[in-house]
């Protein structure tokens, strides 16, 4: 019984196997010898987007804005709302009027969200 249940799983893991295989074998070795090698005094320097790095105050060493990481998480909050309308969106006719409405609570939700996000000025870039 456990075996069969098991067997059930197999094709799954040997996907994961295989993808996993993949993925290590190009972020290593095909990348190593294949890529070129040439290396200079320019691009072994740090990259600050081509503009010298200058000293930082000892207080503000490697601080960054807050708009930074609010930005971040509210693209990574509006984005993960946005990826569940996919599912309803495929199974919309199975789902049939119950759907329609769980859907639009939903919509609801996220849109009074992004107004409250708006009206606090989150999406205000300086």
């Amino acid at each position: 019984m456990l075996l069969l249940v098991l067997s059930a799983y197999l094709p799954i893991l040997i996907l994961l196997v295989v993808a996993g295989g993949f993925a290590v074998t190009n972020a290593t070795v095909v990348t190593d010898k294949l890529g070129p090698r040439r290396y200079n005094r320019a691009k072994l320097d740090a990259y600050e987007c081509g503009i010298e790095p200058t000293p930082l105050p000892v207080g503000a060493a490697g601080r960054f804005p807050i708009k930074f990481y609010l930005t971040a998480m509210l693209f990574i909050v509006f984005d993960i709302e946005i990826i569940f309308l996919y599912p309803w969106a495929s199974s919309a006719d199975y789902l049939g009027v119950l759907g329609l409405i769980e859907i639009a609570v939903f919509v609801g939700t996220v849109f009074a969200a992004y107004a409250y996000v708006w009206r606090r000025g989150g999406l205000d870039w300086d």
